[in-house]
């Protein structure tokens, strides 16, 4: 039976980089389920559907290949083939996700393609919904949260590294409409699980979070061992 950690949380939080070192150092699949509703955002524009066109939208999920593959000790992502890892963290896609993510059928079929992936495999898994709807039965459930200033200059600094030109009013909207969109959506909203640890990561280093979350996981394997 595989061993599945769930970490949720508003964007910004660090959750994809907690998440990726996590998985390096318990040999945990990693699936960054923001990551393949970005690359359905980037297969919408690449193929030029209006982001309002949620039919095609759909459609598309048949068309395309989303993978998730470690090289070189890095996690990547790839669209139909192609390595499109920093590709996603540019302007357009992340201005138009928001409005993917809202599309239930699109969240139902992606739902299904991560359940898919943690079948054999122990695997962690970031997102929105990942401890109230992909896996409500997870071993280990985090709500990671941080507070919108640190957010916001998380993300100014993950822009500045990765060379993507967003001024600081774009990055602050962008945040707001995201976190308003993530929580009021009809399907997958953000909340956090009952049975969730809640952790605010605003004033902790990305190690103070990492070993955090790392002894919350041996505690459980450990209590699984004994039962």
């Amino acid at each position: 039976m595989s061993f599945i950690v769930a970490i949720d949380g508003p964007a910004g939080t660090g959750k994809g980089t907690i998440t990726e070192i996590i998985s390096k150092k318990l040999n945990l699949v990693n699936i960054g389920t923001g990551s393949a509703y970005r690359c359905v955002a980037l297969a919408a524009i690449e193929n030029n559907i209006n982001i309002d066109d949620t039919e095609k939208i759909v459609d598309l999920l048949d068309k395309i290949k989303i993978e998730f593959k470690k090289i070189n000790d890095k996690d990547l992502i790839f669209l139909n083939g192609k390595d499109v890892t920093k590709r996603l963290r540019e302007k357009d896609v992340s201005t138009t996700v928001s409005k993917v993510s809202l599309i239930k059928d699109v969240r139902f079929k992606l739902t299904d393609i991560f359940k898919k992936q943690a079948e054999t495999r122990d695997v962690i898994m970031e997102g929105r919904d990942i401890g109230t709807c992909v896996f409500p039965n997870a071993d280990v459930k985090i709500f990671l949260d941080a507070s919108l200033d640190e957010r916001i200059r998380r993300r100014v600094k993950q822009n500045e590294e990765l060379g993507i030109d967003m001024s600081l009013q774009e990055i602050e909207e962008n945040m707001r409409q995201r976190d308003y969109d993530d929580k009021t959506r009809e399907f997958g909203a953000l909340k956090q699980a009952d049975d969730a640890i809640y952790i605010d990561s605003s004033d902790l280093s990305i190690d103070e979070v990492v070993n955090k979350v790392i002894d919350i996981i041996n505690v459980k394997k450990e209590k699984i061992k004994r039962e």
